[in-house]
């Protein structure tokens, strides 16, 4: 059965119409689906949330960012960040191109005013935290970028996809429904049996307060440069589980976490984390019995790795970081 993807656009529309075209046209040559916000302009919250359903039902999330931030609702956010932030949630993987350098664009292409710029700045930022962004500078080298990223991000993140009814078998795809439901059903209890009849022991695990040094990058103009950070196990908890409260998706959690150790390094321009760094982490609270993740389903039907607090990590959180009385 030959799938199709269905890739949601998403761009600062009225600055990047040349660039919105290409990206669309080499969508449609891929075989893919795309749908974007020119289809229902967010004008209300009404239609705010016809599109959140429409992201729902993408596969893949594509961005273009230019040299605006785009048209701001209501709460002061712009309704790209706004679509960006609700794909992240679901955890739908997103495709992101950066213009490398928006001071060069034609004067009409770029903000004026500081507040918008500076939140422009913010929200690539944002994007570019934790996750490998392309830069482009000129709308022809669009093509060949989301032609690229999105074939290397189907292969390594394979998506529902979809199938014209008439080329799936109900009669097999039951079976199929069935079998992986019993499946899943004897792994949990599987799972369930191991949890509680086993007590995972680590010795020389280090203790909370002992240092742990982190690292990455950050790019700014077309340069790298390395950032390090000397922390305690104890501090890193700190600043990490206050953002856990809410269960977010793994891709979250690292971006978060890449942003705060970051600004305490100092380098906070398109920060990234040291991946292997960002899994001793979550192995290191695991041991300790502070955060559970778990592979789960989103909203949009995939799945995701999901971080939680563990009822020793929730009052190891409510003891450090309460605000005791001063009073006597």
């Amino acid at each position: 059965m030959e799938k199709r993807y269905q890739v949601f656009v998403s761009s600062t529309y009225a600055d990047l119409k040349e660039e919105r075209s290409r990206v669309i046209q080499t969508l449609m040559e891929m075989d893919c689906i795309p749908a974007g916000m020119e289809l229902f302009p967010a004008t209300d919250e009404e239609q705010w949330e016809f599109i959140k359903k429409v992201i729902d039902d993408c596969d893949y999330y594509l961005l273009i960012i230019g040299g605006r931030y785009g048209t701001q609702s209501p709460d002061g956010i712009s309704y790209t960040e706004k679509e960006y932030d609700y794909a992240i949630s679901n955890g739908i993987k997103v495709v992101a191109l950066l213009h490398e350098d928006p001071e060069t664009l034609p004067q009409e292409k770029i903000e004026s005013d500081p507040e918008f710029r500076q939140k422009l700045t913010n929200f690539r930022e944002k994007v570019a935290t934790g996750r490998l962004v392309k830069m482009w500078k000129k709308p022809e080298e669009l093509p060949g970028m989301v032609a690229l990223s999105l074939t290397k991000t189907i292969k390594t993140f394979p998506a529902i996809g979809w199938v014209r009814a008439n080329t799936v078998s109900n009669e097999s795809l039951l079976k199929d429904l069935n079998d992986s439901s019993k499946e899943i059903t004897d792994l949990k209890e599987k799972l369930k049996t191991y949890e509680t009849n086993s007590e995972e022991k680590i010795e020389n695990l280090a203790d909370l307060d002992e240092i742990f040094k982190v690292s990455g990058e950050s790019y700014s103009k077309g340069h790298k440069s390395k950032w390090e950070l000397k922390i305690s196990w104890h501090q890193l908890f700190n600043l990490l589980s206050p953002h856990l409260l809410t269960s977010p998706n793994e891709e979250l959690v690292k971006s978060t976490l890449t942003q705060e150790l970051s600004s305490l390094a100092g380098s906070n321009y398109l920060p990234s984390l040291n991946t292997q760094d960002f899994l001793t982490i979550k192995i290191q609270f695991t041991a300790h019995k502070l955060i559970k993740v778990q592979y789960l389903k989103t909203t949009n039907g995939g799945y995701a790795w999901f971080w939680t607090l563990t009822l020793i990590g929730r009052k190891f959180l409510i003891h450090n970081r309460t605000v005791k009385t001063k009073k006597r």
